[in-house]
Protein backbone atom coordinates (compact mmCIF):
# COMPACT_ATOMS: atom_id res chain seq x y z
CA UNK A 1 0.00 0.00 0.00
CA UNK A 2 1.12 3.60 -0.83
CA UNK A 3 -0.05 6.59 0.78
CA UNK A 4 0.66 10.37 0.99
CA UNK A 5 1.69 11.92 4.02
CA UNK A 6 -0.42 14.47 5.41
CA UNK A 7 -3.69 13.56 3.90
CA UNK A 8 -6.87 12.27 5.40
CA UNK A 9 -7.22 8.44 3.95
CA UNK A 10 -10.69 5.71 4.33
CA UNK A 11 -9.53 2.30 3.84
CA UNK A 12 -12.03 -0.16 2.99
CA UNK A 13 -11.31 -3.47 4.40
CA UNK A 14 -12.84 -6.77 2.38
CA UNK A 15 -12.41 -10.40 3.00
CA UNK A 16 -13.12 -13.39 0.81
CA UNK A 17 -12.47 -16.23 3.17
CA UNK A 18 -12.06 -16.25 7.29
CA UNK A 19 -12.17 -12.86 9.57
CA UNK A 20 -8.78 -11.11 9.40
CA UNK A 21 -7.62 -8.28 11.44
CA UNK A 22 -5.73 -5.56 9.28
CA UNK A 23 -3.51 -3.81 11.28
CA UNK A 24 -0.72 -1.38 10.78
CA UNK A 25 0.85 -0.89 14.38
CA UNK A 26 3.13 2.37 14.15
CA UNK A 27 -0.36 3.80 12.85
CA UNK A 28 -1.70 3.13 15.86
CA UNK A 29 -4.98 1.31 14.04
CA UNK A 30 -6.57 -1.90 13.11
CA UNK A 31 -10.03 -3.12 12.22
CA UNK A 32 -11.76 -6.37 11.28
CA UNK A 33 -12.11 -7.69 8.15
CA UNK A 34 -15.37 -9.95 7.99
CA UNK A 35 -16.69 -12.02 4.96
CA UNK A 36 -19.80 -10.72 3.55
CA UNK A 37 -19.00 -6.81 5.01
CA UNK A 38 -17.04 -4.24 4.01
CA UNK A 39 -15.27 -2.62 6.98
CA UNK A 40 -13.27 0.79 6.88
CA UNK A 41 -11.01 3.16 8.87
CA UNK A 42 -9.75 6.45 8.52
CA UNK A 43 -6.49 8.00 9.13
CA UNK A 44 -4.04 11.02 8.50
CA UNK A 45 -0.53 9.44 7.99
CA UNK A 46 1.84 12.39 9.53
CA UNK A 47 5.23 11.01 8.71
CA UNK A 48 7.68 9.42 5.65
CA UNK A 49 8.66 5.81 5.82
CA UNK A 50 7.78 2.33 5.43
CA UNK A 51 5.46 0.50 7.73
CA UNK A 52 4.72 -3.14 8.64
CA UNK A 53 0.99 -4.19 7.48
CA UNK A 54 -0.16 -7.05 9.80
CA UNK A 55 -2.66 -9.24 10.04
CA UNK A 56 -3.88 -9.44 13.92
CA UNK A 57 -6.21 -12.73 13.66
CA UNK A 58 -5.39 -15.87 13.81
CA UNK A 59 -7.08 -17.07 10.43
CA UNK A 60 -5.39 -20.39 9.09
CA UNK A 61 -2.42 -22.04 8.52
CA UNK A 62 -1.02 -19.22 6.55
CA UNK A 63 -1.83 -16.82 9.14
CA UNK A 64 2.28 -15.88 9.57
CA UNK A 65 2.49 -15.13 5.80
CA UNK A 66 0.07 -12.57 5.74
CA UNK A 67 2.21 -9.53 6.01
CA UNK A 68 2.57 -6.61 3.68
CA UNK A 69 3.97 -2.80 3.46
CA UNK A 70 2.33 0.49 3.56
CA UNK A 71 4.82 3.07 2.22
CA UNK A 72 4.23 6.60 3.10
CA UNK A 73 5.78 9.22 0.74
CA UNK A 74 5.88 13.19 -0.32
CA UNK A 75 2.59 13.48 -2.36
CA UNK A 76 4.77 14.58 -5.61
CA UNK A 77 6.61 11.05 -5.03
CA UNK A 78 3.03 9.93 -4.54
CA UNK A 79 1.68 11.02 -7.51
CA UNK A 80 4.35 10.00 -10.19
CA UNK A 81 4.24 6.44 -8.93
CA UNK A 82 0.38 6.43 -9.15
CA UNK A 83 0.84 7.74 -12.65
CA UNK A 84 2.70 4.40 -13.44
CA UNK A 85 0.42 2.30 -12.41
CA UNK A 86 -2.66 0.40 -14.49
CA UNK A 87 -5.90 0.75 -14.41
CA UNK A 88 -8.72 -1.92 -14.49
CA UNK A 89 -10.08 0.35 -17.65
CA UNK A 90 -6.15 -0.31 -18.89
CA UNK A 91 -5.72 -3.54 -17.87
CA UNK A 92 -8.86 -4.40 -20.18
CA UNK A 93 -7.27 -2.47 -23.28
CA UNK A 94 -3.90 -4.20 -23.00
CA UNK A 95 -1.63 -5.06 -26.47
CA UNK A 96 -3.80 -8.22 -27.66
CA UNK A 97 -0.59 -10.08 -29.86
CA UNK A 98 -0.40 -11.44 -33.13
CA UNK A 99 0.10 -15.48 -32.87
CA UNK A 100 1.41 -15.31 -36.77
CA UNK A 101 4.08 -12.74 -35.59
CA UNK A 102 4.56 -14.71 -31.91
CA UNK A 103 4.92 -18.06 -33.67
CA UNK A 104 7.71 -16.94 -35.94
CA UNK A 105 9.75 -15.02 -32.49
CA UNK A 106 9.21 -18.68 -30.56
CA UNK A 107 11.47 -20.01 -32.68
CA UNK A 108 14.30 -19.89 -30.40
CA UNK A 109 12.21 -20.54 -26.76
CA UNK A 110 10.94 -24.16 -28.90
CA UNK A 111 14.53 -25.43 -28.90
CA UNK A 112 13.62 -26.29 -25.40
CA UNK A 113 9.76 -25.85 -24.80
CA UNK A 114 8.68 -27.54 -27.55
CA UNK A 115 7.50 -26.13 -30.56
CA UNK A 116 4.21 -26.63 -29.51
CA UNK A 117 4.72 -25.07 -25.97
CA UNK A 118 5.02 -28.50 -24.33
CA UNK A 119 7.97 -28.57 -22.60
CA UNK A 120 10.93 -30.71 -22.26
CA UNK A 121 11.85 -32.32 -18.98
CA UNK A 122 15.19 -33.67 -19.82
CA UNK A 123 16.37 -30.10 -20.60
CA UNK A 124 14.12 -28.63 -17.81
CA UNK A 125 12.26 -26.59 -20.01
CA UNK A 126 8.40 -26.30 -18.57
CA UNK A 127 5.51 -26.54 -20.65
CA UNK A 128 4.41 -23.07 -21.72
CA UNK A 129 0.76 -24.30 -24.36
CA UNK A 130 -2.25 -22.24 -22.79
CA UNK A 131 -0.02 -20.05 -20.54
CA UNK A 132 -1.76 -16.61 -18.94
CA UNK A 133 -0.69 -14.08 -21.33
CA UNK A 134 -0.45 -11.52 -18.40
CA UNK A 135 1.77 -14.05 -16.62
CA UNK A 136 4.27 -14.73 -19.63
CA UNK A 137 4.43 -10.95 -19.54
CA UNK A 138 5.16 -10.50 -15.98
CA UNK A 139 7.49 -13.69 -15.96
CA UNK A 140 9.55 -12.57 -18.69
CA UNK A 141 9.76 -9.06 -17.43
CA UNK A 142 11.11 -10.18 -14.18
CA UNK A 143 14.02 -12.51 -15.84
CA UNK A 144 14.83 -8.76 -17.74
CA UNK A 145 14.76 -7.16 -14.77
CA UNK A 146 17.01 -9.39 -12.56
CA UNK A 147 14.15 -10.05 -10.18
CA UNK A 148 14.35 -13.94 -11.58
CA UNK A 149 17.24 -16.19 -12.63
CA UNK A 150 20.14 -14.42 -10.50
CA UNK A 151 20.62 -16.79 -7.73
CA UNK A 152 23.76 -19.12 -7.86
CA UNK A 153 21.71 -22.22 -7.21
CA UNK A 154 19.06 -21.18 -9.61
CA UNK A 155 21.17 -22.84 -12.25
CA UNK A 156 18.26 -23.01 -15.14
CA UNK A 157 16.82 -19.71 -14.35
CA UNK A 158 20.25 -18.16 -14.66
CA UNK A 159 20.04 -19.81 -18.17
CA UNK A 160 16.80 -18.43 -18.72
CA UNK A 161 17.42 -14.66 -17.80
CA UNK A 162 19.82 -13.65 -21.05
CA UNK A 163 17.34 -15.55 -23.02
CA UNK A 164 14.34 -13.40 -22.12
CA UNK A 165 16.31 -10.29 -23.20
CA UNK A 166 15.09 -11.88 -27.00
CA UNK A 167 12.00 -10.31 -26.81
CA UNK A 168 13.05 -6.83 -26.78
CA UNK A 169 10.19 -4.92 -26.12
CA UNK A 170 6.38 -5.70 -25.29
CA UNK A 171 4.95 -6.07 -28.84
CA UNK A 172 7.54 -9.21 -29.01
CA UNK A 173 6.49 -10.48 -25.60
CA UNK A 174 2.49 -9.88 -26.20
CA UNK A 175 2.98 -11.72 -29.94
CA UNK A 176 4.59 -14.93 -28.46
CA UNK A 177 2.07 -14.87 -25.27
CA UNK A 178 -0.69 -15.18 -27.87
CA UNK A 179 1.02 -17.51 -29.95
CA UNK A 180 0.93 -19.35 -26.45
CA UNK A 181 -2.30 -18.82 -25.45
CA UNK A 182 -3.35 -20.30 -29.02
CA UNK A 183 -2.12 -23.38 -28.59
CA UNK A 184 -4.02 -26.66 -26.98
CA UNK A 185 -3.16 -26.83 -23.29
CA UNK A 186 -4.01 -30.85 -22.74
CA UNK A 187 -2.90 -32.30 -19.44
CA UNK A 188 1.09 -32.48 -19.15
CA UNK A 189 1.90 -36.02 -18.64
CA UNK A 190 1.75 -37.16 -14.58
CA UNK A 191 4.99 -37.97 -13.43
CA UNK A 192 4.65 -36.93 -9.48
CA UNK A 193 2.30 -39.04 -6.79
CA UNK A 194 1.31 -38.87 -3.72
CA UNK A 195 -1.80 -38.62 -1.69
CA UNK A 196 -5.06 -36.59 -3.38
CA UNK A 197 -6.86 -35.97 -0.08
CA UNK A 198 -3.97 -34.40 2.07
CA UNK A 199 -2.78 -32.25 -1.03
CA UNK A 200 -6.99 -31.05 -1.47
CA UNK A 201 -6.49 -30.02 2.14
CA UNK A 202 -3.20 -28.24 1.71
CA UNK A 203 -4.33 -26.68 -1.49
CA UNK A 204 -7.21 -24.85 0.51
CA UNK A 205 -4.22 -22.06 1.19
CA UNK A 206 -3.31 -21.98 -2.22
CA UNK A 207 -6.65 -21.92 -3.86
CA UNK A 208 -7.35 -18.48 -2.05
CA UNK A 209 -5.33 -16.91 -4.29
CA UNK A 210 -4.99 -19.23 -7.29
CA UNK A 211 -8.42 -20.39 -7.33
CA UNK A 212 -10.39 -23.63 -6.56
CA UNK A 213 -9.15 -25.13 -10.15
CA UNK A 214 -6.11 -23.64 -10.05
CA UNK A 215 -7.19 -21.46 -12.84
CA UNK A 216 -4.80 -18.47 -11.86
CA UNK A 217 -6.26 -14.79 -10.84
CA UNK A 218 -4.92 -11.71 -12.16
CA UNK A 219 -5.78 -9.50 -9.98
CA UNK A 220 -3.32 -11.32 -7.06
CA UNK A 221 -0.76 -12.15 -9.46
CA UNK A 222 -1.56 -15.65 -9.25
CA UNK A 223 -0.84 -17.87 -12.10
CA UNK A 224 -2.53 -20.57 -13.90
CA UNK A 225 -1.09 -23.97 -12.52
CA UNK A 226 -3.10 -26.40 -13.95
CA UNK A 227 -1.96 -28.22 -17.31
CA UNK A 228 1.36 -27.53 -16.31
CA UNK A 229 4.03 -30.13 -15.83
CA UNK A 230 4.06 -31.47 -12.34
CA UNK A 231 7.98 -32.09 -12.04
CA UNK A 232 8.35 -28.44 -12.68
CA UNK A 233 5.68 -27.48 -9.86
CA UNK A 234 7.40 -29.32 -7.63
CA UNK A 235 10.91 -27.90 -8.13
CA UNK A 236 9.41 -24.17 -7.74
CA UNK A 237 7.75 -25.10 -4.58
CA UNK A 238 11.36 -26.76 -3.43
CA UNK A 239 12.86 -23.01 -4.85
CA UNK A 240 10.89 -20.87 -2.83
CA UNK A 241 11.18 -23.26 0.35
CA UNK A 242 14.97 -23.07 0.09
CA UNK A 243 14.54 -19.22 -0.93
CA UNK A 244 16.27 -20.10 -4.56
CA UNK A 245 13.22 -17.91 -5.90
CA UNK A 246 11.23 -15.40 -4.49
CA UNK A 247 13.91 -13.76 -2.60
CA UNK A 248 14.65 -10.69 -4.45
CA UNK A 249 12.85 -7.30 -2.78
CA UNK A 250 11.12 -6.25 -5.78
CA UNK A 251 9.47 -9.63 -6.66
CA UNK A 252 6.82 -8.96 -4.31
CA UNK A 253 4.07 -11.74 -5.26
CA UNK A 254 7.02 -14.26 -5.39
CA UNK A 255 8.10 -13.38 -1.82
CA UNK A 256 4.64 -14.26 -0.85
CA UNK A 257 4.69 -17.08 -2.04
CA UNK A 258 8.30 -18.09 -0.69
CA UNK A 259 6.46 -17.66 2.90
CA UNK A 260 3.50 -19.25 2.09
CA UNK A 261 5.87 -22.75 0.67
CA UNK A 262 6.48 -22.90 4.26
CA UNK A 263 3.07 -24.26 4.82
CA UNK A 264 4.47 -27.12 3.40
CA UNK A 265 6.84 -28.76 5.92
CA UNK A 266 8.27 -31.78 3.79
CA UNK A 267 9.11 -33.37 0.54
CA UNK A 268 5.72 -34.97 0.87
CA UNK A 269 3.92 -32.24 1.24
CA UNK A 270 4.50 -30.64 -1.71
CA UNK A 271 3.97 -34.04 -3.35
CA UNK A 272 0.64 -33.95 -2.36
CA UNK A 273 -0.34 -31.23 -3.34
CA UNK A 274 0.76 -31.21 -6.78
CA UNK A 275 -0.78 -34.69 -7.44
CA UNK A 276 -4.13 -32.71 -5.94
CA UNK A 277 -3.52 -29.77 -8.74
CA UNK A 278 -2.63 -33.33 -11.17
CA UNK A 279 -6.65 -34.27 -10.48
CA UNK A 280 -8.04 -30.79 -11.45
CA UNK A 281 -9.46 -29.97 -14.27
CA UNK A 282 -7.79 -28.12 -17.24
CA UNK A 283 -10.62 -25.94 -18.42
CA UNK A 284 -10.87 -22.28 -16.98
Amino acid sequence: MRLPVNQPVKILLRSKDVLHNFAVPEFRVKMDMVPGMVTFMWLTPTRTGQFDMLCEELCGIAHFAMRGKVTVTEQAEFDSWLSQQVTFAESQAMLRGNPASGQALYTSCGACHGQQGEGNAALNAPRLAGINAWYFKQTIDKFKNGLRGIHEDDIYGRQMAPLAAILANDAMIYNVAAYLESLANEPAETTITGNIENGRRLYTTCGTCHGDQGEGIWSVAAPRLTGLNDWYLVRQLQHFKDGIRGSHPLDLPGRQMRLLSITLTDDQAINDVVAYINSLSVEE
